[in-house]
């Protein structure tokens, strides 16, 4: 069992910058890769990026790649999500999640099903 919270969400203009956090728990320690996802009023869940247990290997929605960068520290058992020129379409709750071992790949590693375990979700709105 993995316990997940997310936080950092908040409000922020056009062009600005959020760092989330996500820290993860549990009998697994920090034998799990993380991915952070995102859904918007109305919209279904989609990816954002995902990162291996070691942090050697990272995965990037095509929408977010070369503004949003996920990171994590093993030690403080945390993962992390560096949003920069954020836009208004980035509007939504930002989930993070845990996957178990063995199901995590470059093929997986996009899609909601290969995680076993979510947090709450943190708001994050950009104006104009």
């Amino acid at each position: 069992q993995v316990q997940v919270v997310e936080s950092g969400g908040g409000l922020v203009q056009d062009g600005g910058s959020l760092r989330l956090s996500c820290a993860a728990s549990g009998r697994t320690g920090s034998s799990y890769a993380m991915g952070w996802f995102r859904q918007a009023p109305g919209k279904e869940r989609e990816f954002v990026a995902a990162i291996s247990r070691t942090g050697g290997t990272t995965y990037y929605a095509g929408s977010v790649k070369g503004r949003f960068t996920i990171s994590r520290d093993n030690a403080k058992n945390m993962v992390f999500l560096q949003m920069d020129s954020l836009k208004p379409e980035d509007t939504a709750i930002y989930y993070c999640a845990a996957a178990l071992l063995g199901n995590w790949y470059a093929s997986t590693a996009s899609k909601a099903r290969t995680y076993n375990y979510w947090g709450q979700g943190t708001q994050v709105t950009v104006s104009s």
